[in-house]
């Protein structure tokens, strides 16, 4: 089992925590700061990634992935040294996939090209609405015409772009959701990420929402037919789903995301980035610090991990079968096997005639009614 991982590939990903301002509705680990020490932080992740290195020599690293916060934010002169550092420190695949999130504001987009030239090949634009009255709700610093220039710019710069839309908004009907989703599919996209909008206990939302003013959010019948919509439309539109959330023509699935649904070995860097990483036989759960400073200081002294925990096998089974599901491939069943791992035949069966799963001899996968309640499937087979 110590090359198990090798099935899903190696990735590394690069946490940048600073943005220009919290959207009332995120609940990733990201910080608003008056100004950073770009080149404090460089050494930090220099640092980061040769301890890894050590330990994970000659791996071929097939995706990295600057993720935030906004990456974008970051000088592209950093983005260059850090990936020079990892091309130095490990091979790259030929087909290396090299992902930047950005949001579509003017300072981001006026650096496109020079992230293209420091190595950047792919890139994710945070466009989550084509209406500015929804966006100023979201706490966008974007226009609708701005998104619309940003898809222009990325697409004309990079020869891999996606785009990330969120659905179930406040107030929002199901034929306006329609009218957008086919207003922004006409641009005939190869990526494209749609997410229901979750309200999360410690957010802005999160707290408006437990104080009963956040009005207009809509009911799981109406929401559940926003999900359904968004499948039709996609799939009309030769964009099918390949994960429950995520969109794309075949040759533009992300490679980075699907490294962590099919269960590979990544390195986390940054405040709060979590790694899966196999050493000596053993697979083990990363985690960092959420402080920006917490962090740097720890880096900046040679170790910035917060833990390194060894996964016995029920944890590895637990997280294989949860994101394998969320795969329109399926869950692999010969890998499942071979880690030590079974699912109650009696269970499957039962999903199976419910319409819910198909199973064949290698794979089993979630129909399109069981995305519905993918959450319920997971927890029925997971549960003795």
């Amino acid at each position: 089992m110590r090359d198990d991982w090798q099935a899903g590939g190696f990735g590394i990903y690069v946490h940048w925590p600073f943005c220009q301002s919290k959207c009332p509705y995120c609940d990733f680990n990201s910080h608003v700061a008056a100004a950073v020490d770009q080149r404090a932080w460089a050494r930090a992740f220099v640092s980061e990634l040769r301890r890894y290195a050590r330990e994970t020599p000659q791996r071929i690293v097939n995706s990295i992935f600057f993720g935030g916060g906004t990456p974008s934010l970051m000088d592209p002169a950093l983005i260059e040294t850090l990936i020079a550092c990892i091309a130095e420190h490990w091979p790259l695949a030929r087909d290396v996939e090299i992902t930047l999130e950005a949001n579509p504001t003017s300072i981001e987009l006026g650096k496109f090209k020079d992230f293209r030239a420091a190595g950047v090949n792919r890139v994710s634009v945070g466009i989550q609405a084509l209406n500015d009255n929804d966006l100023r709700r979201l706490g966008r610093l974007h226009s609708t015409a701005e998104a619309l220039h940003a898809i222009e710019i990325a697409r004309a710069v990079f020869l891999r772009s996606s785009f990330d839309l969120i659905y179930a908004r406040q107030d929002q009907s199901l034929s306006a959701w329609e009218a957008e989703l086919s207003q922004a599919l006409a641009l005939d996209l190869d990526h494209l990420s749609v997410y229901q909008l979750t309200i999360e206990p410690d957010t802005a939302f999160g707290r408006l929402h437990q104080a009963h003013r956040l009005p207009g959010l809509p009911s799981d019948d109406l929401a559940a037919d926003m999900y359904q919509l968004t499948q039709d439309l996609c799939k009309s539109a030769n964009l099918p789903a390949y994960e429950v959330s995520n969109h794309a023509r075949p040759w533009a699935q992300a490679r980075h995301n699907l490294l962590y649904w099919r269960s590979g070995d990544y390195i986390g860097i940054g405040p709060g980035a979590h790694g899966r990483l196999t050493v000596d036989d053993t697979r083990y759960s990363i985690d960092t610090d959420l402080s920006p400073d917490i962090w740097l200081e720890k880096a900046t002294r040679g170790n910035a991990e917060h833990s390194r925990v060894p996964l016995d096998t029920a944890d590895r089974v637990t997280e294989f079968v949860m994101m394998g599901l969320r795969l329109s491939e399926g869950l692999d069943l010969l890998r499942l096997k071979q880690m030590g791992g079974a699912l109650i035949e009696e269970k499957v069966a039962n999903l199976v005639d419910l319409g819910l799963v198909t199973r064949s001899e290698s794979h089993l996968t979630v129909s399109a009614h069981g995305r519905m309640v993918l959450n319920s499937i997971t927890r029925e087979l997971l549960v003795d």
